[in-house]
């Protein structure tokens, strides 16, 4: 996935690159100025819905809190009607008794108590009814306010009041049913709510139990408003699961909102700490939120359609949307202007680099002024000034390469002389029998065809050890044959690529200061280890001293160039040294330090010489070079 991700980045990055500069540069503008005002937008926009919705979410909460108030005000109502109705000495000594009132008495309780009751009732329009059911059946029911507990034991909440004994008990039904006409139909869907308690008197002795009705209507006057918001509607829910609303309003039934699934969104959110959530119905976004009202063990929910705030949200939107992309617009229009005037210059001077290019070095570049482009077309014509300058030498160059050519056929004129000059006096030797004096003279014309024929850097070892070999042969015409010549060398080494007079330098110095009075061998080595080749020269000369030795191999770990060509007065002034230094004189080991130099300068710092000596034994010198074979590439 990376590896994708990258690859596509750089196909982007290489479209970009082929886009011109004025392209580039309004690319970048857009994308600099685009990404803020997209970040700053969707901040924006996030905090805008955010507080849209916590704003919807307030309000309908403040609505349950309302509709709260006003249920509690109510609760206060009903529950002060039953305490003024108990708290009737009158009411509780008519319930008190065991045996059937008298005429009088009872047409002076129903002429003076029964009618305080109903003042209780019509001082507060919102009760709908204050009932006293009577435990004794010795007492008469006096309608609309008395009558016999026997009409109510069959009723669900029958049981459950008693099971309060004394306490109040909150119940909500779906109607309000007659208590005379028990058997008929009650008067249609009011649903009501009702506290009901258990009445003791003297304490704990139970003479009967009142019950105080308010309608839905009434009770839940905000659910019941004509005037109510059309894309929500108020619900209550009873301690047993019930739903109750305005039939009325039919917001939730229009759109096929089902209690089933008003509860279940209802169950999800009782799981949460939150007043309210939003969920989703055909599409369609909800909020759901509740509020417990304790003394009634009832909860007060309200649906809320999103859509209309969604729309509004999404208008907003589209706003934002629609802002950002005409500051884009104008963005990229003013910035190509700009840059159309800012890139003339650029445009005239690279027109002017293609006409160079096409070959016209005599160019007027009319541009001036400061800033990077003025200063870059100075440069311009300063390079092209520099050019011509470079074009008039390189003819003067090549008529002078001429007259060069010249000079060198007129050397290897005078070089191929000498070779014939050699070749005649090696013939008089042979037809005067002076064998030594022919061989001398072949090996001196090899010495002077490898000198001065110098083509590359590189020769192979085998010409580099064929140079030797005639050196050695001129040398032994000097000493008398004392000097001997060993090669231990596979032939399959004798290709190997190595610098041009690397190996004739050491030899040299061997026959020059390590030649003892009597004979000297010198043996040469080549070996092939871990990629590089390895080439011994050893001489059995008058060696070294350990001190010069030290010396001279801390000489080649100098980074210093050139070495101060005063001799050493090495092992205390006693010449020593057979390669680089003692003998009849001392050396300075400029030839050995030298080669070294070449040595890293074309293979590397791994590359190089060392030496091993030992005073009156040997020296030995090891030199160590990339192994290459000159016919086979790397082996």
């Amino acid at each position: 996935m990376n590896k994708r991700l990258r690859n596509l980045f750089n196909r982007m990055l290489f479209r970009i690159e082929q886009l011109s500069l004025q392209s580039r540069l309004n690319i970048a503008y857009v994308v600099i100025i685009l990404l803020p005002s997209i970040l700053i937008s969707i901040y924006i926009f996030n905090e805008f819905y955010g507080n849209y919705l916590r704003d919807v979410e307030r309000s309908n909460e403040n609505a349950l809190e309302i509709e709260r108030i006003n249920i509690n005000n109510n609760i206060a109502a009903m529950e002060r009607a039953a305490q003024l109705t108990i708290s009737d000495e009158d009411v509780l000594e008519y319930l008190g008794q065991t045996t059937e009132p008298s005429t009088s008495e009872l047409i002076a309780f129903s002429r003076n108590t029964v009618p305080n009751i109903l003042r209780i009732q019509y001082n507060n329009p919102t009760i709908e009814h204050i009932r006293i059911f009577t435990r004794s059946e010795a007492l008469f029911e006096l309608w609309p306010v008395f009558h016999g507990e026997r009409r109510i034991n069959n009723e669900p909440w029958y049981d459950e009041v008693m099971v309060k004994n004394g306490m109040e008990h909150w119940m909500i039904q779906r109607e309000d049913k007659e208590i005379i006409r028990y058997s008929e139909e009650g008067r249609g869907e009011q649903p009501k709510i009702s506290l009901s308690k258990v009445i003791q008197y003297p304490q704990g002795n139970h003479v009967g139990i009142i019950q105080v009705d308010m309608l839905l209507t009434q009770f839940f006057s905000n659910m019941f408003n004509t005037l109510q918001d059309e894309q929500a509607q108020l619900l209550v829910m009873d301690g047993k699961g019930e739903l109750y609303t305005n039939p009325a309003h039919s917001f939730l039934a229009e759109i096929g909102l089902t209690e089933t699934f008003i509860k279940e969104q209802f169950n999800q959110l009782l799981t949460t700490d939150r007043q309210s959530a939003e969920f989703m119905f055909n599409g369609i976004p909800f909020l759901l939120a509740h509020t417990y009202i304790e003394r009634i063990d009832a909860y007060m929910l309200n649906v809320v359609s999103l859509e209309n705030v969604y729309r509004d949200l999404n208008k907003t939107r589209n706003y934002i949307l629609l802002a950002n992309i005409v500051l884009i617009v104008i963005l990229a229009v003013a910035t190509y202007i700009i840059n159309s005037i800012i890139l003339k210059k650029l445009h005239i001077l690279a027109s002017s680099m293609k006409k160079v290019r096409q070959g016209d070095f005599h160019i007027e570049l009319a541009v001036r002024g400061g800033g990077e482009v003025g200063e870059l077309a100075h440069h311009f014509r300063k390079m092209l000034s520099k050019i011509n300058e470079l074009i008039a030498e390189a003819v003067n160059k090549q008529a002078a390469s001429k007259e060069a050519e010249l000079k060198t056929l007129r050397n290897q004129i005078d070089q191929h002389f000498l070779y014939n000059t050699l070749e005649n006096i090696k013939m008089l030797a042979e037809i005067e029998n002076q064998p030594v004096i022919s061989d001398a003279l072949t090996s001196l014309g090899g010495l002077m065809r490898y000198n001065l024929k110098w083509t590359s850097e590189y020769v192979s070892l085998r010409e580099e050890i064929n140079y030797i070999t005639n050196y050695i042969a001129i040398m032994n015409v000097r000493f008398d044959e004392k000097i001997m010549l060993q090669l231990d060398i596979p032939p399959q080494y004798l290709n190997q690529e190595l610098l041009k007079m690397s190996l004739q330098p050491v030899v040299e110095n061997a026959v020059k200061h390590g030649l003892k009075s009597g004979e000297m061998t010198i043996t040469i080595k080549a070996s092939a280890t871990d990629g590089d080749m390895v080439i011994e020269m050893t001489d059995d000369g008058i060696g070294m001293t350990a001190d010069v030795l030290q010396r001279l191999n801390r000489k080649f770990d100098s980074e210093a160039d050139v070495y101060d060509d005063t001799p050493d007065s090495l092992a205390g002034g006693t010449p020593a040294g057979s390669v680089m230094v003692g003998g009849s004189s001392p050396g300075t080991g400029i030839g050995l330090h030298n080669v070294h130099q070449r040595i890293q300068m074309f293979y590397g710092k791994e590359y190089g010489l060392r030496v091993e000596s030992k005073e009156g034994k040997y020296t030995r010198v090891i030199m160590r070079i990339p192994y290459f074979i000159l016919t086979g590439g790397l082996s």
